[in-house]
């Protein structure tokens, strides 16, 4: 049973919703609020909700309720569930994700009543704390409570209730979720009274992009037609041409990160590049790291700094470590328990310098282990290798890991076996022979060999340009007719 002294604002709007769901306005006064329902959970006594005159932005709400949906299915797969049991949730949660909003609005009222938008991390840093305090009080109910909001979860009902428990999880998927992003979707080709597209659209247009990547984009991420042009997306595009970003490289990061433009410039974007400056990045490489990898200024301080303190774990020096994150900016996108650190196990149980391999070619650790790793193992096993062996091809050459199986490895194997006139110790000394073009080099300039009748180290034979290696065959040509002249005599 809820009882009320003076309601506010976020209660207001949900029961307006829940008895008329035509309704749309938010009411704000100034107030204390006493809710309680004990039965689910809820205790908030003497809040004091601010008076805002300040009406909040349709398309602001909108942006900010898919964030709040982005949250919370993230929250959701964290706590074991799978994608399409977390949409499925997510599809009939419309007004636990009204009370997301709500929340944000009033834990940061004061930046609502200056007209400052809330980033997408700011969003994930208040909603977080508050879904996994729900999870501690509520465990398991939690998605039945986000589903029946604000009435209790089905366990807390009475008897001659009829829904059963599980209900939302085995209910088919609703049509709510595709109905939204179909009205996102057509909001870039949206027309205003006068027949033009709306400011966004033409702005993006003017970037480069194209009607159907914006939609693109827009399935991927639901709020970004929603984000300010003139809060939101051109700042941030100004600020990337600033770093030497050329216009033509735009569309290709807001379609790899379109997140990158619900970050705050002052408060986390620039804070951010300046931390990562700290940690070793070549600030005058700032261009080449946004286009490779947006991501990486969208995520949390606290996912930097784990990553870099796995990094420092395994022996690297600060420098090592920026260079790594200069070259390979996607390393941060590697979740340290889940890939970097069973990765760094599986290496060092074949004898490998981890801090080297990661130095050398740190994209092997974003490899499955299951899927690229071991059968690469295996295929060398198999070849009469032993594991030290294996280890010290990998220490040479990191990138090996990488290659394809069936398209790379096997069939220059099958070359050096059938064709070539080495043993397989060779190949310990020099695994760089997987990294060569089987038709544009290994071929044609084995077979020179061949005809020349001389005989050169395989390292000789790959790794040198083309003057120097021809060099060297003449030399080892003349070498060989000088001592067949001999030889006669």
């Amino acid at each position: 049973m809820q009882t009320f002294s003076q309601i506010g604002p976020s209660e207001i709007f949900f029961i307006a919703r829940r008895d008329n769901p035509c309704t749309r306005a938010q009411l704000w006064f100034t107030g204390r609020l006493h809710f309680r329902q004990d039965s689910f959970g809820f205790r908030l006594k003497n809040r004091v909700v601010e008076y805002s005159a300040r009406p909040v932005p349709p398309n602001l709400i909108a942006a900010e309720k898919e964030e709040a949906k982005a949250v919370l299915t993230l929250f959701f797969k964290k706590q074991g569930l799978s994608n399409s049991v977390s949409v499925r949730i997510i599809n009939k949660s419309d007004l636990f994700i009204d009370h997301l909003v709500s929340r944000l609005h009033s834990v940061h009222k004061s930046r609502y009543l200056v007209g400052r938008e809330l980033t997408t991390l700011e969003i994930r840093d208040s909603l977080i704390p508050y879904l996994e305090q729900l999870h501690e009080q509520h465990g398991h109910l939690l998605s039945d409570l986000v589903v029946s909001f604000p009435d209790p979860p089905p366990e807390d009902r009475p008897a001659s209730s009829s829904s059963p428990p599980l209900a939302p999880l085995t209910a088919p998927p609703g049509l709510a979720a595709d109905t939204k992003k179909l009205r996102a979707v057509s909001r870039v080709s949206e027309l205003d009274t006068e027949g033009s597209l709306r400011p966004q659209t033409l702005y993006l247009l003017d970037l480069g992009l194209n009607l159907e990547q914006i939609k693109t984009i827009t399935r991927k991420f639901a709020a970004f037609p929603y984000y300010s042009l003139e809060g939101k997306i051109k700042p941030v595009v100004e600020f990337l041409l600033d770093l030497g970003i050329p216009k033509s490289d735009i569309p290709t990061i807001l379609c790899k990160r379109p997140q990158i433009c619900g970050i705050s410039l002052t408060d986390n974007l620039k804070p951010t590049m300046a931390f990562l400056e700290t940690l070793g990045i070549d600030k005058n490489q700032w261009a080449k790291i946004i286009y490779r990898f947006p991501a990486i200024l969208t995520y949390s301080r606290q996912k930097l700094i784990s990553t870099v303190e796995f990094l420092t774990q395994t022996g690297l020096t600060e420098e090592q470590i920026g260079k790594i994150l200069t070259r390979c900016p996607n390393i941060m996108s590697y979740s340290v328990e889940d890939k970097l650190r069973p990765t760094m196990e599986y290496f060092e149980s074949l004898n490998v310098d981890v801090a080297v391999l990661l130095h050398r070619c740190p994209q092997t650790f974003g490899l499955s282990i299951e899927t690229n790793l071991k059968p690469v193992t295996e295929f060398f096993l198999e070849k009469g290798y032993g594991l030290d062996e294996i280890g010290v091809m990998i220490s040479r050459y990191g990138a090996l890991y990488t290659f394809s199986l069936k398209e790379n490895l096997m069939p220059k194997w099958d070359y050096f076996q059938t064709t070539m006139d080495y043993p397989n110790s060779e190949l310990v000394k020099f695994p760089q022979f997987f990294g060569y073009s089987l038709q544009e080099r290994i071929k044609p300039r084995y077979e020179l060999v061949k005809r020349s009748g001389v005989r050169l180290l395989l390292n000789q034979v790959l790794s040198l340009s083309g003057v120097e290696f021809e060099k060297v065959v003449k030399k080892k040509m003349m070498k060989k007719l000088v001592s067949d002249h001999h030889q006669q005599k």
